[in-house]
């Protein structure tokens, strides 16, 4: 079977309290349909962990409206650590998640009613689109991105995750996982200057080199709700940046991993050996977080930031009855019919 790139699946987030930030990320962002919670140890995660096996608990959030999710994670049997130092754009790891959103002006209004804390006011981006920044209780930093396609409406002002910036110390270098392997291979722009729209976050007002990235249309199960999106890779130009995770282990504070919703994983492996980026953690057969299951990996880009890959076999509509959604032996192209899709918000959470 080939390797097909159905989408980004989730954006990985380490915090403190998983319930207390599920119920921030909800308000917010309409992150309120509960694909899967799990309490387990992370066995596999040791490349990432020091050579430690971590018990965590994770949940899978998504928004119907479309885009990727969130997994929100939690250590267990330790107190997550923020950075040991204070966070700049460029400094090395995945930085910012993207939110598509269909009215910029309508969101920002409504964000800043809720009292959310928002980085600056509406500006536009190098291409012209309208977009903003916000950070959550916990320093993490949003981007609201302009983006017309959508899964369905909701009552959210925010879509789901529309993909992620992600700080690098060599681009060209870089572009063999993000453009190659990950196949983000259409350059919306390539920049380097002191940007204005990016004045508002920290380090924000040094030089940098600005390369967005999107891809082709992606095929797959879940395509039609994954939608189209984007990767922004930042290169400090004035500075030698610092790894995020400099002195601390994956899933501690912050965006841990970018995942991706994939098919043929055997085929990705050996694409990735051959590229130069092997497999740092390869469940091998098939994990079960509980009520999901399926085939995870990872590699690592040329600075260390963890890339998933996950292949699911199988995802609960409604687990007090046994009913599940069996995704092994589909056709890899094709998309789930919308209702299938749909009996995802049978699993809405409501604060």
């Amino acid at each position: 079977m080939k390797k097909n790139l159905c989408g980004i699946q989730q954006v990985g987030i380490g915090v403190k309290d998983a319930q207390e930030a599920w119920k921030w990320y909800r308000k917010v962002f309409g992150m309120d349909i509960n694909v899967f919670e799990d309490t387990a140890v992370a066995k596999l995660m040791l490349p990432y962990t020091k050579g430690k096996e971590c018990p965590r608990y994770a949940a899978l959030a998504v928004n119907m409206e479309g885009g990727g999710g969130y997994e929100i994670w939690q250590h267990t049997s330790l107190e997550p650590q923020a950075p040991v130092f204070d966070i700049e754009l460029g400094d090395t790891g995945i930085y910012i998640c993207k939110m598509k959103c269909r009215d910029v002006h309508k969101a920002f209004k409504a964000h800043h009613n809720m009292g959310v804390d928002i980085l600056g006011s509406i500006t536009k981006t190098p291409k012209g689109n309208l977009h903003y920044y916000v950070k959550d209780p916990y320093n993490n930093i949003f981007e609201v991105v302009e983006e017309t396609n959508h899964y369905k409406k909701e009552k959210s002002v925010t879509g789901g995750v529309f993909g992620a910036v992600i700080g690098v110390s060599d681009i060209e270098q870089s572009l063999k996982v993000y453009a190659d392997i990950l196949q983000y291979d259409k350059v919306i722009y390539d920049e380097s200057r002191v940007f204005d729209d990016l004045k508002v976050l920290p380090g924000g007002d040094q030089k940098y080199r600005r390369v967005l990235l999107k891809h082709k249309p992606r095929t797959g199960p879940f395509s039609k709700l994954y939608g189209p999106t984007q990767i922004e890779l930042i290169q400090a130009l004035d500075r030698t940046p610092q790894k995020i995770y400099q002195d601390r282990i994956w899933g501690e504070l912050g965006y841990i991993h970018l995942c991706f919703d994939v098919i043929g994983m055997e085929k990705l492996e050996q694409e990735c050996q051959e590229k130069g980026f092997p497999f740092t953690v390869n469940s091998a057969n098939s994990f079960d977080m509980g009520v999901a299951a399926g085939h995870f990996s990872y590699i690592s880009d040329p600075d260390g930031t963890p890339i998933e890959f996950v292949e699911t076999h199988k995802l609960p509509i409604i687990e007090s009855l046994g009913w599940y959604m069996n995704l092994k032996g589909r056709n890899p192209k094709k998309s789930l019919p919308n209702w299938m899709i749909n009996t995802l918000k049978w699993n809405r959470i409501k604060n």
